[in-house]
C-alpha cells in the first residue's frame, strides 16, 4: 500500500470541507476522484499535500505518518503535486521552471534529472528558452507535470489537468502518464471533470459528495448516464 487515509477532516478556518475521508492507494495504481464543484476534491489534494492542516484523522504514506508534516517534507518523501491552474512561474523560462522542480531533491544531478524528464515530454524540448507566460495552456500543463516529475515523486496528486487544453495535448498527457505508470511504477491520484479522461486514466474512481467518499465506481460505469447524473452531478 502506497497511501492510507483514515478519517481525514480538514477545511478553511471554521468551515469544514472534508468529513472523515478514508481510502487507500496501492503502488502503481491510478485513482480518480470525481464529483461536482464544491464537494471537496481540490481540498482533499491540498490536505494530502499538507497545505491544509488535518483537524483529525491520519495520512500514512509508504508506512510513514505524514499527518503533521509540512508540505516540503512530504515532497522530499515522494509526494508530488500539480495544482489546478498549473501555477508555473510565468517570468521564468521553461527550463528554469524545471530546475525549480529539482529543488525537491537537493543533491541530485539537476541536468541529468531534467534530461530524463524531457525524454518523456519531447514537445517541451523546443520551448526551454521561452518564458512560461509565452506557452500555450496545453504547453504550460505539460510543463507543470514535467516540473513535478523533476522532484522524482512516487505519488503524484494531479488536479484538473485538462481544463482549457486542446484535445491533442490531452491525448499526449494520457499516453505519457500511462507509460510512466507501466514502465516506472508511478502512482497517481487524479481529480478531473472530463469523464473520458478520468475513465482512460483511472483503474478505479472515488465519488466524493459533501466532503465524504460515498462510493467507488469502475471506469466503465462512467458510460452510465443515470449513475453519473445521480452521484456525480454532471452530465456524461
Amino acid at each position: 500500500m502506497m497511501l492510507d487515509v483514515q478519517g481525514l477532516r480538514a477545511g478553511y478556518g471554521r468551515i469544514p470541507i472534508l468529513n472523515g475521508v478514508g481510502f487507500s492507494v496501492n503502488e502503481g495504481e491510478f485513482i480518480g476522484v470525481l464529483g461536482h464543484n464544491g464537494m471537496g476534491k481540490t481540498t482533499l489534494l491540498r490536505a494530502l499535500m499538507g497545505f491544509l492542516p488535518a483537524s483529525s484523522g491520519r495520512v500514512q504514506f509508504a508506512g510513514q505518518d505524514l499527518t503533521a508534516l509540512e508540505p516540503y517534507r512530504r515532497a522530499r518523501l515522494g509526494l508530488g503535486y500539480v495544482p489546478q491552474g498549473r501555477e508555473i512561474f510565468p517570468s521564468l523560462s521553461a527550463y528554469d521552471n524545471l530546475r525549480m522542480g529539482c529543488c525537491k531533491q537537493p543533491g541530485a544531478d539537476e541536468n541529468e534529472t531534467i534530461a530524463t524528464v524531457l525524454a518523456e515530454f519531447p514537445r517541451l524540448k523546443t520551448l526551454l528558452d521561452r518564458p512560461g507566460s509565452a506557452l500555450s495552456g496545453g504547453e504550460q500543463q505539460l510543463l507543470a507535470i514535467a516540473r513535478c516529475l523533476c522532484g522524482k515523486p512516487r505519488l503524484v496528486l494531479l488536479d484538473e489537468p485538462t481544463e482549457g487544453i486542446q484535445p491533442s495535448i490531452i491525448d499526449e498527457i494520457v499516453e505519457t502518464l500511462q507509460r510512466l505508470r507501466d514502465d516506472g511504477g508511478l502512482t497517481m491520484i487524479l481529480v478531473e471533470q472530463n469523464l473520458d479522461f478520468i475513465a482512460a486514466m483511472s483503474q478505479r474512481i472515488l465519488v466524493i459528495q459533501k466532503g465524504s467518499i460515498t462510493q467507488e465506481v469502475k471506469p466503465d460505469d462512467l458510460h452510465n448516464a443515470s449513475l453519473v447524473g445521480e452521484f456525480v452531478g454532471i452530465t456524461a
